[in-house]
């Protein structure tokens, strides 16, 4: 904490966070600023144009929703499945889980779980976990949704990520970032954390009427290495407004 007082600026990921730093760091809120990840690149853009490697993901076929991320409490799939099972109640769809470690024994159990669970549910013809994947950007260029499930967040890159690929998206209200990312709910339907019901309703919602895939990508551009560069650049001249 000490350290964190002697420096000219604190730089946090979100708005969110920022004001959780000035709050449990006791920091003067002056002192303290945010500066969005630059996630936007070429890279990412060559990446998306890619074929996925799993058949579901054909175009024309039934929708997928798709979910990435480690295999934690935090990214809390077991309600996404849980939506899940609602939306494939109502109509055909399908789910991918995309990530997890498997060197790690807690993501391997989360993951076993998983399959019990959909089995419970009687949705695991319907339920894929192909594992990390090298290309997620190619899985997310073909997807109909995209949906964060976490109960927290620093930022939420993938949210990013998936509207600079024209995925339509979907996350509950954690804090923080995804109602910034999103703008309250402009570029993505919010839900509370922990709804299965009202995840399901946004996912189904999602389906009929995505959102225009030229806004998200340009939303998605916003956070940019060049506008990253600009904010630090300000910062480190003294120019930048503190008050984030």
């Amino acid at each position: 904490r000490r350290y964190y007082r002697k420096a000219d600026a604190v730089v946090a990921v979100s708005r969110g966070a920022q004001k959780d730093i000035c709050k449990f760091l006791e920091l003067p809120c002056e002192l303290v600023t945010s500066v969005y990840n630059p996630i936007a690149n070429q890279g990412l853009y060559t990446l998306s144009r890619d074929e996925p490697e799993h058949p579901w993901f054909e175009r024309g076929s039934v929708p997928v929703i798709l979910g990435i991320g480690r295999f934690v409490a935090q990214k809390d799939f077991p309600l996404l499945l849980d939506a899940f099972a609602c939306v494939r109640r109502q109509r055909k769809a399908r789910l991918v889980l995309l990530g997890g470690d498997e060197s790690s024994e807690e993501q391997r159990c989360v993951q076993q779980e998983l399959l019990a669970q959909a089995r419970r549910l009687g949705v695991e013809n319907d339920f894929d976990l192909p594992g990390f994947v090298g290309n997620p950007f190619s899985f997310l260029s073909r997807a109909s949704v995209f949906v964060l499930s976490s109960r927290y967040e620093g930022f939420g890159n993938v949210l990013v990520e998936a509207m600079l690929c024209g995925c339509p998206v979907v996350s509950t209200d954690c804090h923080s970032g995804p109602a910034e990312i999103l703008e309250n709910g402009k570029y993505g339907k919010l839900v509370p954390v922990g709804d299965a019901a009202g995840l399901a309703e946004a996912i189904c919602s999602t389906l009929d009427t995505p959102q225009d895939e030229k806004v998200l990508r340009a939303r998605g551009a916003e956070f940019s290495v060049e506008n990253a560069v600009l904010h630090y650049g300000r910062i480190l001249l003294g120019q930048e407004c503190r008050s984030g």
